[in-house]
C-alpha cells in the first residue's frame, strides 16, 4: 500500500486546513508494521510440542514404534526393559523437537504469524510505538499542550490517537473513537490516505470545537505525513 506524493499532498493540505481553525497541533505516522512478533512462533511452537506428542500418547501412540518402522530392534527378555524405556523416551523427546521446529517454521511465515499472536500483545506493541512517535516528534512540547497524533499501522491494521494533556482538559477523550475509526477504515479498504484525510478532517472539527485558535496561533509542528520504515530496518 505505497504512499503516492498525490497522497502526501492530500493529507498536507487536509492538516493545514483543520490547524487553521484551531490552536491544536496535528501530526500524522504510518507505520508498515510495529512488531516481528518473534516470540509468536517460539510460544506456538513450544505449546505444539507440548501437547501433540502428549495427546498422541492418550490416543494409545507407542513411541518405540516408531523405532521398530526405522529398521530397529526388538527386546526378547526382561533385562532390556531399561533399553526399551530408554529408546521410548528418546524417540519421543526427538518427536517433540521435530514438532517443534515443524511449528516454528510454518508459523515464522509472516501472514500467519500475525494472525496468530493475540489481538492483545498487537494492541499493546501499537500503543507503545504510537507513544514513543508522541515523544520523539515533540508533540508533548508544544507552547500549550495541544499536540494531537494520528498514528496507523498497516500489517496490525490498527491505529492509535493520542492527545496531549491540553486537548484532554477540554474533550472527552471518547470523541476521539470514531477518528480511531476512519483510520481503520482506511486500512482495511486499503486506502490509507483516505482515511488519514478524513481523520484528520474530523480532528480538526473537534479541536476547533474545544480548542480555537488565539490572536497568535504559531504552526508548531510540520504539517505532514511520517512514513516509518518496518521492525529492523533504518
Amino acid at each position: 500500500m505505497a504512499m503516492t506524493e498525490s497522497d502526501h499532498d492530500r493529507i498536507v493540505a487536509a492538516v493545514a486546513a483543520a490547524e487553521a481553525k484551531t490552536a491544536g497541533e496535528i501530526y500524522c505516522v504510518l507505520s508498515p508494521a510495529v512488531s516481528d512478533y518473534r516470540e509468536t512462533p517460539l510460544a506456538w511452537a513450544t505449546a505444539a510440542a507440548l501437547i501433540l506428542p502428549a495427546g498422541a500418547l492418550l490416543l494409545g501412540f507407542e513411541p518405540q514404534s516408531l523405532t521398530r518402522w526405522f529398521g530397529g530392534w526388538t527386546v526378547g527378555h526382561t533385562a532390556a526393559t531399561d533399553a526399551t524405556i530408554l529408546a521410548a523416551l528418546t524417540t519421543y523427546v526427538a518427536l517433540q523437537a521435530a514438532v517443534f521446529i515443524a511449528s516454528a517454521l510454518i508459523v515464522a511465515i509472516p501472514p500467519l504469524r500475525r494472525s496468530l499472536t493475540p489481538t492483545s500483545l498487537k494492541a499493546e506493541r501499537v500503543h507503545r510505538a504510537a507513544m514513543e512517535q508522541f515523544l520523539s516528534h515533540g508533540l508533548h512540547a508544544t507552547r500549550d499542550r495541544t499536540g494531537v497524533l494520528l498514528f496507523a499501522s498497516l500489517a496490525e491494521r490498527r491505529a492509535e490517537v493520542i492527545a496531549d494533556e491540553g486537548i484532554y482538559k477540554v474533550t472527552d477523550p471518547a470523541v476521539w473513537d470514531e477518528v480511531v475509526d476512519l483510520l481503520i477504515k482506511g486500512l482495511k479498504k486499503r486506502k490509507a490516505a483516505d482515511g488519514f484525510v478524513a481523520a484528520v478532517e474530523l480532528s480538526g472539527r473537534i479541536l476547533a470545537a474545544h480548542v480555537p485558535p488565539g490572536n497568535d496561533n504559531p504552526n508548531e509542528l510540520p504539517d505532514r505525513l511520517v512514513e516509518l520504515p518496518g521492525p529492523g530496518k533504518a
